[in-house]
């Protein structure tokens, strides 16, 4: 390793709970090599105490990040660097921060590694269209003579969005017989070609494909998008699958669909609201299945965000290029 010329002074600040499981010990002895690490804190004891923040160059952050308004920028004035051990920056970076033209990282990457496992498992199943099949064997006590299923051969298979994680499917689908389909209004057709994946608009994707996987960040254009009329467009044994935002789904009117349509199935990792509601049909209908969040890093794989925080770490600390710094431009994209 280079000599470093100068230890930056960091601080962590991110909630007490997941804390170790996303900077666990080993990932903290290598940060330590790099930076003199000052005790951590929560972004409530930084409330209390941002003067906290003075004579810090890097912080380092994750699951309940602080907001950095001008009131904390203003004790942070020697601050060169955020690295966030979490997928979207959106919740910590305001104009204020924007404004100091700071580098900010972000283990959206490594978020979408457990996300993308999660969806490629429940394509697999979809495509078999394992859990119709099973609601309807204890429905009527008898196995079926001979499923009807589309199957990873030669089926499409539809994405709705081909950012970090949705573009991780598309590259885990390359691996199967299936014909990958995606919409996505920020991604051109060259760079979906690269990914193996044909641009279609809303109405193909739902219409043709025998499985839809949701992966679009929650934007003003993109709540509610997912509405009855599309999942209604559905073939016969179709999956949806969400594991992005749940209001990119306007559930009012899809679970009247997923009520009209029992050979539907829809897989919902995330709701709006979420949890829903205890009187919520969500519960009942017998072709949703809820998901409390497993598809994003649980337990041990939230390591996974803190060794690629480290790993940014060192290279800034050598002056050398960031490779998951969120340009200014596309950190409203993130989910």
């Amino acid at each position: 390793m280079t000599e470093l010329q100068h230890r930056p002074t960091a601080l962590l600040v991110m909630e007490e709970r997941r804390r170790d499981d996303v900077y666990p010990e080993t990932v903290l002895k290598e940060i330590e090599t790099l930076v003199d690490l000052r005790e951590p804190l929560t972004r409530e004891r930084l409330a209390e105490d941002p003067a906290a923040l003075e004579g810090v160059e890097i912080l380092l952050s994750g699951w309940g990040a602080p907001v950095l308004d001008s009131v904390l920028l203003g004790h942070a004035r020697d601050l060169r660097a955020v690295l966030v051990a979490a997928g979207s920056v959106r919740p910590l970076t305001t104009p204020e921060f924007w404004a100091r033209e700071l580098p900010i990282v972000s283990a959206a990457a490594a978020n979408a590694v457990p996300v993308a496992e999660f969806t490629l498992a429940q394509v697999l199943l979809g495509l078999k269209q394992v859990h119709r099949i099973s609601r309807e064997i204890r429905e009527r006590r008898a196995y079926p003579p001979d499923p009807r299923v589309a199957g990873a051969y030669r089926s499409r298979v539809g994405l709705l969005g081909l950012g970090e994680i949705g573009a991780l499917v598309a590259s885990h689908l390359r691996g199967f017989d299936v014909e990958v389909l995606a919409s996505d209004p920020v991604v051109d057709a060259a760079t979906a070609a690269g990914l193996g994946v044909r641009l279609v608009d809303l109405d193909e994707l739902f219409g043709t494909c025998a499985v839809v996987s949701l992966h679009a960040p929650l934007l003003p254009e993109t709540e509610g998008l997912v509405n009855g009329e599309l999942v209604a467009r559905m073939g016969i044994g179709a999956t949806l699958i969400n594991t992005a935002r749940g209001a990119v789904v306007d559930e009012p009117s899809v679970i009247p669909v997923l009520r009209g349509r029992p050979d539907l199935t829809a897989i919902l990792d995330v709701t709006w609201p979420e949890p829903p509601e205890p009187d919520s049909p969500l519960y009942t209908l017998p072709n949703v299945v809820l998901t409390p969040h497993l598809a994003g890093a649980l337990g041990a794989e939230r390591a996974r965000m803190g060794e690629l925080v480290a790993q940014e770490l060192r290279r800034f600390v050598l002056g050398q290029p960031l490779r998951h710094a969120v340009a200014p431009d596309r950190a409203h994209l993130r989910a």
